[in-house]
């Protein structure tokens, strides 16, 4: 026989609801969902609450348990004092639609708006081959179940409603890092989306988001700070400030032979359309479409085998994307102006 326990769960609507009291029978071994569907086949029938798996790989029964986020099937009895009344309420951060079920479409639209993997066109999907250390370093991130309770626990947008425009929140910033550490992606800008329109500089590392995560994500110390760090790398690197102050005395001779340097003209808007600089291809690339546009790309990767920004960035014809912290300084050459010396261009010729 199971032991009576008391829990207060949350009934409402849109319209506003309130906390109600219940005296449950729990059983030991049951998670909260074993007691919440108890609780819909003897007292609540209309009880809302979303489920599917209950193995804690959907990320469906997402619910706030005595104020954190959990997901129920994941939340043994157990861990609660038999005295102890449990409270059981529906994420905080996102518009209720009934009882403890809650409209997450918040999260959908941001993932739409998260520009895909671009695999390398040369390559067949069979020809794919990656070094086992690079699979490694992103693999982490493909383990999250989109259960979104590290959405609703960051502040940013838990306590700022105004703030949800412009920031993804960390599930993006995630899904940002994974695909810019993927060695096959072929996108150059990733950082640069990241900062300018998913909001990468609001994050302050609290590190709540990696408290709550079922999956064990480190989402902050493996996902959100090496983005936030080849960001700031690019825009306020001493190097890369100094890269820009030398090929800044080309511009005046540009001028003179009659050329008009393309880089920094962004039309009032950010540079997210590549190299083509187009109004429309600029004003889709605000909504996140368009995105099979020229991209100017890098003559070497962001970061050499040790994490760390290599010389060769200065070669990049734009350093950073727009930051809220203040005006970008852009390389007035373009691109193709540029002389680089890869470092196995000798050997390439022996073959």
């Amino acid at each position: 026989m199971g032991t009576k326990r008391q829990f207060r769960i949350w009934r409402g609507d849109e319209n506003g609801g309130d906390l109600q009291d219940y005296t449950i029978e729990v059983n030991e071994g049951e998670v909260v969902l074993d007691v919440i569907h108890r609780l819909q086949a003897t007292d609540a029938p209309d009880l809302a609450c979303r489920w599917n798996c209950k193995a804690g790989k959907c990320g469906s029964c997402s619910m706030e348990i005595n104020g954190k986020p959990r997901l129920g099937c994941m939340t043994r009895m157990s861990t609660f004092e038999e005295n102890e009344t449990v409270t059981v309420t529906p994420l905080r951060t996102f518009p209720v639609i009934r009882d403890l079920v809650t409209d997450v479409s918040f999260n959908y639209e941001k993932a739409r708006e998260t520009p895909a993997f671009a695999p390398p066109e040369d390559q067949a999907p069979g020809d794919y081959r990656m070094k086992q250390v690079d699979v490694e370093r992103s693999q982490e991130f493909r383990k999250c179940i989109e259960c979104f309770l590290c959405q609703t626990v960051c502040h940013v947008i838990r306590d700022h409603e105004e703030n949800k425009q412009a920031f993804s929140g960390p599930r993006y910033f995630i899904r940002a890092a994974e695909l810019d550490m993927h060695p096959l992606d072929t996108r150059t800008d990733r950082k640069e989306y990241a900062q300018a329109e998913q909001g990468l500089g609001f994050c302050n590392i609290t590190k709540c988001c990696t408290e709550v995560c079922p999956e064990h994500i480190k989402i902050t110390d493996n996902g959100i700070i090496p983005m936030k760090e080849r960001v700031v790398d690019r825009k306020y690197d001493p190097l890369v400030w100094l890269g820009s102050k030398i090929f800044r005395r080309g511009q005046n001779e540009q001028v003179k032979a009659g050329a008009q340097p393309q880089v920094g003209v962004h039309h009032g808007l950010h540079s997210h359309a590549g190299g083509s600089h187009d109004p429309g291809a600029e004003a889709q690339a605000q909504r996140g479409l368009n995105w099979n546009r020229e991209v100017p790309h890098p003559t070497a990767p962001a970061v050499d085998e040790n994490g760390r920004l290599p010389l060769s960035e200065l070669t990049f014809d734009r350093p950073a994307a727009p930051s809220p912290f203040g005006d970008d300084v852009t390389f007035p050459l373009p691109a193709e102006h540029l002389n680089y010396a890869h470092p196995e261009q000798d050997e390439k010729k022996k073959h």
